[in-house]
């Protein structure tokens, strides 16, 4: 199972938009406005900092913790990428398995970080009514070199403001990526298997961020 190369596709797009959503102050305000007001200041604070663009791991993962989990809902995420199964899952295995795919992506979009250099975003506009509780924001990464990439996103208001439940790159949804590779995982091992490989790349994930950054 590719998961890894699954994450490959999303990595860069979804790190410079997702960190848009950083400030607790602006989360009752329209999801694109949101995006737009916030996200320029992260991207310079991302290419300013020395140690994120030398990849010091342990720095980016504690800025993901606390900026960045408070505004993506994963249990959502992760009953959607799992299917049917989640239905047919315990809630110990509901818990475990939005634990481990939490932290995958997590350890997977923390490492594109480092890679951010002159990349910017611009939006389009926003196709929404105010009564909407459901709304898709679309933008897009301009790139020194090569085609913009497209980037949009899937959010819910909830009752404690707008959060992210789905990331599409390039016409590709996160959660449709996953679901197949959840599906013949579960076919293999049930739920249960699911989780223990999870968890496996979890560690090894782990072990890498703990290595210290190389210096120049």
């Amino acid at each position: 199972m590719k998961l890894l190369n699954l994450n490959r596709l999303f990595a860069i797009g979804i790190t410079i938009g997702i960190f848009a959503f950083t400030s607790p102050s602006f989360a009752q305000e329209a999801p694109d406005v949101l995006v737009k007001r916030v996200s320029q200041e992260v991207l310079d604070a991302a290419k300013a900092d020395k140690e994120i663009q030398g990849g010091n791991q342990k720095r980016v993962l504690d800025l993901v913790e606390a900026k960045i989990l408070p505004y993506v809902d994963f249990q959502r995420m992760t009953a959607l990428a799992a299917g049917r199964f989640w239905r047919e899952a315990t809630p110990e295995q509901q818990k475990q398995l939005a634990n481990e795919f939490r932290s995958l992506l997590v350890y997977t979009y923390s490492g594109a970080l480092s890679q951010i250099k002159d990349q910017r975003v611009e939006f389009k506009p926003l196709r929404a009514d105010p009564s909407d509780t459901e709304v898709e924001v679309r933008s897009q990464v301009v790139q020194p070199r090569g085609e913009p990439i497209q980037l949009n996103y899937r959010l819910e208001k909830l009752s404690d403001g707008w959060k992210i439940y789905d990331v599409n790159v390039l016409g590709a949804w996160l959660v449709e990526s996953y679901k197949g590779s959840f599906a013949s995982e579960i076919s293999r091992g049930g739920m249960d298997g699911l989780i223990k490989t999870l968890a496996a790349k979890n560690q090894r994930l782990a072990a890498s961020a703990a290595k210290p950054a190389k210096t120049s």
